[in-house]
């Protein structure tokens, strides 16, 4: 809870820098901790596209833009994560009340428990609808052949193998390329694109690899779709993983290093 109100405060903090660069695209490795397939590190969905048109609104001066700039963030912020939901009126009355000095409706230690329940609240619904949706995909992709569903529930098809019969063990570290993608096609990581292949332990990304890499041998490359509970379970991963999203990997062991 305390992480989501200091991206709140810091959407004031960062507004100017925002309108210039925009959300940048996750370029974070996929291993060492559990929040990182690429991974990912900001709320899991896209930011939305804000169209531009005559405006109802007469600004007057650069208070009167940056006033609007601000809202306009602070509500893109708010839907990626998960907040588009929330009454914008009550909203604006919370910031009236603060802005005016006047006693605030709840009490302040009340205040970031109620904006985590309502944010898990969301999370646990979207993610059901995520896994529904993987939980179809992956039915269906097990039935094509070519395809190895193990008892976790990964699946994999090996795109080629290796020649090598050394596999890493869960101590080893390895040296991998690799694309991610959701099952709608999404790119949400690549080391490929990057053109840098990337090194991490083998214990130390999300369960659906570490199963995988442990089967692969050097020199081979699989394509594993994992369902959400060996990705990310019921958490966003970056600014594209939605809580309960099905990953796909393209991944290739270059070597194991020591």
């Amino acid at each position: 809870m305390k992480r989501i109100i200091i991206t709140l405060t810091g959407i004031v903090l960062t507004a100017t820098a925002f309108a210039q660069t925009g959300t940048k695209p996750t370029t974070a490795k996929p291993a060492t901790t559990a929040t990182k397939p690429t991974t990912a590190t900001k709320p899991t969905a896209s930011k939305p596209t804000t169209t531009t048109a005559t405006p109802s609104i007469v600004l007057k001066n650069n208070r009167d833009s940056a006033s609007y700039a601000l809202g306009v963030r602070i509500a893109q912020n708010l839907k990626a994560q998960n907040f588009d939901k929330l009454d914008p009126a009550i909203i604006q009355r919370g910031i009236n009340d603060v802005f005016n000095n006047k006693a605030i409706a709840l009490p302040d230690a009340m205040l970031d428990q109620c904006i985590g329940t309502y944010q898990q609240k969301a999370s646990s619904a979207k993610a059901s609808a995520a896994k529904a949706e993987g939980q179809k995909f992956l039915a269906e992709n097990g039935k094509r052949k070519g395809v190895i569903t193990t008892k976790s529930g990964l699946q994999y098809e090996i795109i080629r193998a290796g020649t090598d019969t050394v596999k890493p063990t869960i101590n080893n570290k390895v040296k991998c390329h690799y694309h991610g993608t959701l099952i709608n096609g999404t790119v949400f990581d690549s080391s490929v694109d990057r053109g840098e292949p990337i090194s991490f332990e083998v214990g130390g990304v999300i369960a659906g690899w570490t199963e995988a890499l442990q089967l692969m041998t050097v020199g081979s490359k699989w394509k594993l779709y994992i369902p959400s509970e060996l990705a990310y379970g019921d958490r966003a991963a970056g600014d594209k993983i939605a809580p309960g999203s099905t990953l796909i990997f393209e991944v290739e062991i270059l070597g194991i290093e020591k």
